[in-house]
């Protein structure tokens, strides 16, 4: 593997431990909004950049 894809794997099981499973899964109102503000942010900035 060379370093690239680790750091992209890394990046993806960051995303998705911090923003995509508490989005899902917290039983606590305001983080599971929290956390689905943050992914709407993200997915808008990846839709951004997929239109250059």
């Amino acid at each position: 593997m060379n370093p690239t894809s680790v750091l992209l794997a890394l990046l993806l099981f960051t995303l998705l431990a911090g923003v995509v499973l508490p989005a899902v899964w917290s039983r606590r109102p305001e983080r599971r909004s929290a956390a689905r503000g943050v992914l709407r942010m993200l997915l808008a900035a990846l839709r951004r950049d997929g239109d250059r």
